[in-house]
């Protein structure tokens, strides 16, 4: 009793300390079968779950904002009947119902079969209907399913309808046999001895009453947690469901904020910088505070046009040298985070710009200047089909079509020498196809006759 009640103290104090707990609720589910006449060490397996469980329900009174039930199986019909519906809600959740479960405790004699799967599955109708509260089952057997339920299906299903938390598994005496079985179930501990069983049940009401907390270091290339304001996605490992979407912040005292998650999950982690960085296979240890430290050091990369430009909402296509795929389509003029590295730019200027492997560095800004556009003003009596071309070698490049509904029309086009080949839409012969060579200069303007 006194190991129990020290523990508990010890992490209490952390839960008080804590700001605005959610209520926890813990239904314990006690096997009540025959075997449980066992022996341990000194006293059989049940004496020693009466006792240490009597023990812990009255360590339990004054804890703030925990509520107790327990439900108990196989101890209603003999073995013989192999019943596979023998389980009861024996007492259910309520603020002072501490002294009823230690009644019911001191009476139980067990009798029958283990039917772990079915338990679970009804332990699911135990708990209220709170969206705020924190539902956790801690099972306490000394057996295996005898009633060919599937205990895995079962949790696997109560845990992805948000029903519980991944549960605990005190198996008493069990080996690793017992361990194997119930890695799927649950969060197993095995208890050979009374003593075991003691400091385990404290150290899983523990860790089922304080909340699992985490510190997410977003770090630099150094190795120093100072990224952050990004959205962070925590999924489940398993079923690649969401569980957690955070926005990374640093609190008032500049270190990364603290977070609580749910410790049920091997999460895969996924954090939104430009590309995005992943941090796999992230166990967490419940009832403690985690550090998660993902690398994903950042700079910026701040585009803009020397003077004045006649573009209208500019952008460029960012994209990992060598990879078509696009990464992000950055405005002008507006500053980007990109993680630590070197990028391919596609600006859609016309005609288009290319830059490759531009560097962003640790925590510094990438200023990428392109020169000042030119305006081409095309000068005409009637409608024409045609477009703009460059010379690249001896080849022509197309750049730009001019607009067949339009007599006069001004172009945007960065600076360089271009041709344009047109014909007078209503013509009905080839050979009337007109070339003209024009220069665009920064800044200026360049009038084209047509006619």
């Amino acid at each position: 009793m006194k190991k129990i009640t020290l523990l508990l103290l010890s992490l209490f104090c952390l839960s008080f300390a804590a700001e605005a707990q959610k209520k926890t609720r813990i239904l314990f589910l006690l096997d009540g079968s025959g075997s449980m006449y066992a022996k341990m060490q000194t006293e059989t397996r049940i004496s020693a779950a009466k006792r240490l469980l009597s023990n812990m329900v009255d360590s339990l009174r004054n804890v703030k904002d925990v509520e107790i039930g327990l439900r108990i199986y196989g101890h209603t019909s003999p073995s013989s009947k192999q019943d596979c519906h023998d389980t009861k809600l024996e007492v259910g959740f309520s603020p002072k119902n501490h002294d009823e479960m230690l009644g019911v405790i001191k009476s139980l004699s067990p009798k029958g079969t283990t039917l772990i799967a079915h338990s679970l599955q009804e332990a699911a109708y135990d708990f209220p209907k709170d969206n705020n509260a924190r539902n956790v089952i801690i099972l306490i057997t000394d057996g295996l399913e005898e009633c060919k339920g599937d205990p895995c299906a079962v949790s696997e299903a109560l845990q992805r309808q948000g029903v519980v938390l991944k549960p605990f598994i005190i198996g008493l005496g069990g080996g690793q046999d017992f361990g194997q079985f119930f890695e799927c179930v649950g969060r197993y501990f095995d208890a050979s001895t009374e003593s075991e069983f003691e400091n385990i049940l404290g150290v899983v009401v523990s860790q089922a009453i304080n909340e699992t907390t985490a510190q997410v270091n977003l770090l630099d290339v150094h190795g120093i947690a100072i990224e952050t304001n990004v959205n962070m996605t925590f999924y489940d490992a398993k079923s690649k469901r969401i569980i957690h979407n955070f926005i990374h912040t640093m609190n008032d005292r500049g270190v990364p904020d603290t977070l609580t998650i749910d410790p049920s999950f091997t999460y895969d982690v996924t954090v939104h910088t430009i590309p995005p960085v992943h941090k796999n296979g992230v166990k967490v240890i419940p009832g403690r505070h985690n550090i998660i430290p993902i690398d994903a050091p950042q700079g910026e990369l701040l585009l803009n046009v020397d003077g004045v430009t006649s573009y209208a909402n500019l952008q460029a296509i960012i994209r990992k040298p060598g990879e078509d795929k696009t990464l992000h389509v950055q405005p002008f003029n507006k500053k980007q985070k990109l993680i630590v590295g070197r990028y391919d730019l596609e600006i859609l200027t016309v005609p288009r710009i290319y830059l490759y492997n531009v560097p962003i560095e640790q925590s510094k800004t990438a200023n990428v200047s392109i020169p000042q556009p030119g305006k081409l003003h095309l000068i005409g009596n009637t409608e024409y089909f045609g477009a703009i071309y460059q010379m690249k070698g001896n080849r022509l490049e197309w750049v730009i079509d001019i607009d067949n509904t339009l007599k006069r029309q001004i172009i945007t086009l960065q600076p360089g020498e271009y041709k344009l080949i047109y014909r007078m839409k209503k013509v009905t012969k080839t050979y009337l196809t007109v070339e003209k060579v024009f220069e665009i200069q920064s800044g200026g303007s360049t009038h084209l006759n047509l006619f």
